[in-house]
């Protein structure tokens, strides 16, 4: 493919991240919504919300699979159109055993989309030659700050979610299909043997998948925590607490969408290696915080810190599977397994301690994938192997 085609499909695969990031950030921001109209409690809701991890963690080794049938194209595209179709339902569930399923399906669609349009990104970023990775996640946390945005305006106007998100949902539908022909159309080789149904991960793979679990675990620690902890550690007003989030979530995609000049200059290893170390000074400033503005700055340090970490640990596991749908699989299942489990962890550990403690935890991960940077080296595609080999 020419450089002009490679550009159109950077910027599809682009806009394909960040739609499934509005996805998510319209349905969070009604969730009360649904409480609401379910009246749930807060442990049934909870119970709901439990669905998606059980849904992706399912599918999402399966998707190898569904790339290689269908080709990179074709499952990229229907699958983000599938995505962007089951914004609509969960406003619709009567009753909360229709949304705990309605919410299984959609987070195994979720997952498998996750893992295509990744796939998608490593075969753009070696057909382009240069890392483009992490900005394709900071599109993704453009997308999810949008469609919060409209989803907030949305909630203060009113608005009935079941109209809000059908409105969403075509819209996201028309964009996701919209951008479809320009991916990349990867299909395997005629005489290439399928993966397996459910793609266990390799050695190698299993190692890059820990640094993405480290990276993933203070992600979700800390945006789900971070204005608890102000407002109990440092006794902070609700309004400076929320600040938290706000600086975290603002670093954090700063850092996606600036990370790939980083990368470019001193390569993967020593980016995570870096962000690995500013990560794990953030953590110290939140753990030995008791006043508002050292904690923010910790939790904004945490922020940038791991901005870079899973997009890289899903490039690198693309590049050493034999195919990127494979790779990216494996370490999106053991990546994502630690965004489920971090904010009950947290909590299990600060009621069994306190939340300096919990965040002492947090701190000694971020360390941790300082030594695992190494795992990350760049490796040859099979395609380039292949080549090499002719040559």
């Amino acid at each position: 493919m020419d450089q002009r085609g490679l550009r159109r499909a950077r910027v599809a695969v682009a806009v394909t991240f960040a739609v499934h990031g509005a996805v998510t950030g319209s349905f969070a921001t009604r969730i009360p919504w649904i409480q609401d109209h379910l009246h749930a409690g807060p442990g049934e809701l909870g119970l709901a919300l439990l669905a998606p991890a059980v849904g992706s963690l399912v599918a999402m080794p399966m998707a190898g699979r569904v790339i290689h049938r269908f080709g990179g194209r074709t499952a990229t595209r229907w699958l983000i159109a599938l995505w962007s179709l089951m914004l609509a339902c969960p406003a619709l569930a009567p009753n909360l055993p229709s949304l705990f399923g309605i919410l299984v399906v959609y987070g195994a669609v979720a997952g498998m989309c996750d893992v295509a349009m990744n796939a998608q990104g490593v075969v753009v970023e070696q057909r382009l030659g240069r890392s483009i990775m992490s900005g394709l996640h900071g599109m993704w946390s453009v997308g999810a700050l949008a469609g919060g945005a409209v989803g907030s305006l949305a909630a203060h106007a009113d608005v009935d979610a079941r109209v809000h998100l059908a409105v969403m949902a075509a819209a996201l539908l028309a964009i996701g299909l919209g951008v479809g022909p320009l991916l990349l159309d990867v299909r395997a080789a005629a005489d290439e043997a399928a993966p397996p149904r459910f793609v266990l991960p390799s050695r190698s793979v299993l190692v890059m998948g820990l640094v993405g679990f480290c990276g993933v675990f203070g992600e979700s620690a800390s945006q789900d925590w971070c204005a608890v902890y102000l407002k109990q550690v440092t006794g902070t007003s609700p309004g400076v607490a929320a600040v938290s989030f706000t600086a975290f979530a603002f670093t954090m995609a700063a850092g996606r969408l600036c990370g790939d000049m980083v990368v470019r200059r001193i390569g993967a290893v020593w980016a995570v290696r870096v962000s690995g170390a500013l990560a794990a000074l953030g953590g110290l400033l939140v753990v030995t915080a008791r006043t508002p503005l050292p904690a923010i700055t910790g939790f904004m340090l945490i922020g940038l810190g791991i901005a870079v970490v899973v997009p890289l640990v899903f490039t690198a596991a693309g590049n050493a599977a034999p195919t990127p749908g494979e790779g990216v699989a494996g370490v999106a299942t053991i990546s994502y397994t630690s965004g489920f489990v971090a904010p009950s962890a947290i909590g299990g550990i600060a009621n069994a301690t306190s939340l300096p403690v919990s965040f002492a935890v947090v701190t000694a991960l971020m360390a941790a994938m300082v030594l695992g940077a190494g795992s990350l080296a760049r490796r040859p595609a099979p395609s380039e192997r292949e080549s090499a080999t002719a040559l």
